[in-house]
């Protein structure tokens, strides 16, 4: 019996080690330049799909201000959800509007092409413009956190 208590604690002490190890590498250079490429030539082109778009310049404005909610709800989801898996208090109020924002960008987006009169490929553009956009700042606003807290575990490690 005693055995099996010892390996217990033994396997309980080597799963925290392992969490513990968790954000240990730095995102490479490669992958940082590549999120922010990719975000700004999707955003980039969502814009200038609006500029040459045959719409009213309301509908324009619609699409400009769902593509700018997009971005802003992904990034504040995915620091409410770093902050919880950090530690940092996050409530769950404010955890569950990041989700229900994100989710409404995305909604109303899909509402506005389904009834918008465009061509399909030009719903496929804006679509697909978008969510790279969104996916793009979200991988963006993780790297900035994994520099982050890899700078700030280093330094707290050498003081």
């Amino acid at each position: 019996m005693d055995y099996q208590t010892t390996v217990s604690v033994d396997e309980t002490l080597e799963k925290k080690e392992k969490k513990a190890k968790v954000f240990d590498q730095k995102p490479t250079a490669a992958f940082i330049g590549a999120s922010w490429a990719t975000l700004l030539i999707a955003m980039t082109a969502y814009c200038i799909g609006l500029w040459n778009a045959d719409m009213e310049l309301n509908e324009k404005g619609y699409y400009f201000t769902i593509l700018l909610f997009g971005l802003f709800s992904v990034v504040s989801l995915q620091k409410a959800v770093r902050d919880k898996l950090e530690g940092i208090p996050v409530t769950e109020i404010y955890y569950s509007i990041c989700w229900f924002s994100t989710a409404a960008a995305i909604i109303l987006l899909v509402i506005g092409l389904w009834n918008a009169d465009l061509w399909l490929s030009e719903k496929g553009f804006y679509g697909m413009s978008f969510l790279l956009s969104i996916f793009s700042a979200i991988a963006v606003q993780k790297n900035t956190r994994d520099i982050q807290y890899i700078d700030r575990e280093r330094d707290e490690t050498v003081d």
